[in-house]
């Protein structure tokens, strides 16, 4: 696609559905091919933009959809439970191959080689002041400092999934409409989003716009949830 400005694609993707097109490596939809034709059938069902993991899958996706894409690299290092976006390297990587949006971990866990999120993020942004930058988040206090800090959205995708926020209901509504109103953020709600009504519900609560993944493009899990369901018939 051609390059757009930062203001576009934020324009481009309002009150719109993001898909995530992922598979991990123990998942049997591995494959960079089957990511990019899920994309391509997200555009033909109208989303706006893609969330992908790695440069393999986003440079095949790029080839068949021309739509905003929100990249991340997961990365684990034995010395930090951050994964999404977690180094210099990984940030790098997706600069270079011109993602519209890079996501990345901005909970308040320390970042491999003990690095905090405030002394990372001051290296990124000086090294790509004109990045539009998603912080993944987990909870209110989260999301201020990343805005203090100059992310340009902020996302809901970590609640839930950190030590201190286990338990919370998804999606967690309650941190999307608090985001909205409280710092006026740009938000992108994003996690436990399962069904048409909780994707309408989040633009309620203040959804710039909103990523579902799990629900669309994981047949394995999609299965897993009906199939649970007739656990209670017997």
């Amino acid at each position: 696609m051609d390059k757009i400005n930062n203001e576009q694609v934020l324009n481009q993707i309002k009150g719109g559905l993001i898909v995530s097109c992922q598979a991990l490596s123990t998942e049997p939809l591995h494959d960079s091919y089957i990511m990019s034709k899920m994309a391509y059938a997200a555009f033909l069902g109208g989303a706006v933009g893609i969330r992908a993991n790695t440069v393999v899958d986003i440079e095949a996706i790029r080839e068949r959809v021309s739509l905003p894409i929100i990249g991340i690299i997961k990365e684990e290092y034995p010395d930090s439970d951050v994964y999404i976006t977690p180094t210099m390297k990984e940030v790098d990587a997706l600069a270079e191959i011109g993602c519209e949006i890079i996501a990345l971990d901005a909970t308040n866990r320390l970042r491999p080689g003990g690095i905090s999120l405030s002394d990372f993020f001051k290296e990124v942004r000086k090294k790509y002041p004109d990045q539009l930058f998603m912080a993944d988040t987990s909870c209110f206090e989260e999301g201020k400092l990343a805005l203090e800090l100059g992310f340009d959205l902020l996302g809901t995708t970590m609640s839930g999934y950190t030590p201190y926020t286990k338990g919370n209901s998804l999606p967690d509504f309650n941190l999307m409409r608090r985001y909205s109103s409280e710092l006026g953020a740009t938000v992108i709600a994003e996690g436990g989003i399962w069904s048409p009504d909780q994707l309408v519900e989040a633009f309620r609560n203040g959804a710039h716009a909103a990523v579902v993944g799990t629900a669309i493009t994981r047949p394995r899990d999609i299965t897993r949830r009906f199939v649970n369901a007739l656990e209670e018939l017997k």
